[in-house]
């Protein structure tokens, strides 16, 4: 088969590329670094040509709803656009577990991206899973001030990102399925202590402050509403294993 990976040199995107190659199949990368630009639509009708199914897993580091909501939006209306020309036969969406019930910031654009696909040309399958392991390097990196680190007050099951892509490559390769389980990783964990977590073993340092949220999204970070029910899959890394192959 040959698969498109939207945002295929991402956190998820370039392991789905790996899994893909591993797998025997032909991986193609819609990405600005291949001449796709996502946003703008450009380069898509080429880069589809003889496209059996895309991945999406193309993302935006923003807690702006509006921003969010714009890039998703315009992300998913030229994907499912350009697939319905090529004659693609399946759309692969990851999503967030817990987005429609705390459809604000990042998660708003999340909303409007699973609207636009279930409701779009294309036959599809869509994914919700929980926060990758990475993330917590994320938060670390980008809400620095000095060597203090606030973080957001969060209950979550991180997951693997390899593990996401293994099941977004079997997803493919079970051909459209519509709405299907929710993926997590094995372990509840608080989000401050999985970045002092990071910090410690990579060696990096500086003091995580935990930062309640105020509103509706902070609620559902504390709550956890963005923590999967009991009917979810789940994959089998910790976050601690993921920690000790990064430091190794």
């Amino acid at each position: 088969m040959r698969f498109a990976v939207a945002g295929g040199t991402g956190t998820v995107g370039r392991h789905v590329v790996d899994v893909v190659g591993e797998r025997g199949h032909e991986a193609v990368v819609l990405a600005r670094s291949s001449g796709v630009d996502l946003v703008a639509g450009t380069g898509l009708d080429a880069a589809l040509d003889g496209v059996d199914a895309v991945v999406d897993v193309a993302s935006v580091m923003t807690q702006s709803g509006k921003e969010a909501v714009r890039f998703f939006r315009a992300v998913s209306t030229n994907l499912l656009a350009a697939e319905a020309r090529a004659g693609v036969g399946h759309h692969v969406a990851l999503s967030v577990v817990g987005c429609d019930r705390a459809p604000e910031g990042h998660y708003a654009g999340k909303v409007v991206q699973e609207e636009l696909v279930t409701t779009g040309p294309v036959p599809w399958t869509l994914l919700r899973a929980t926060q990758f392991h990475e993330f917590a390097g994320q938060l670390h990196a980008q809400l620095a001030f000095g060597p203090l680190h606030p973080v957001p007050v969060m209950r979550s099951q991180p997951v693997a990102a390899r593990e996401v892509a293994e099941r977004l490559a079997d997803l493919v390769e079970a051909g459209p399925a519509g709405r299907v389980p929710d993926l997590a990783g094995p372990e509840v964990l608080r989000m401050t202590d999985m970045v002092r977590d990071y910090a410690r073993s990579t060696g990096r340092g500086g003091v995580v402050l935990p930062v309640p949220l105020p509103g509706r999204l902070g609620r559902a970070f504390r709550d956890g509403t963005l923590v999967p029910g009991p009917d979810a899959d789940r994959g089998v890394q910790t976050f601690d294993r993921w920690l000790s192959e990064l430091a190794g």
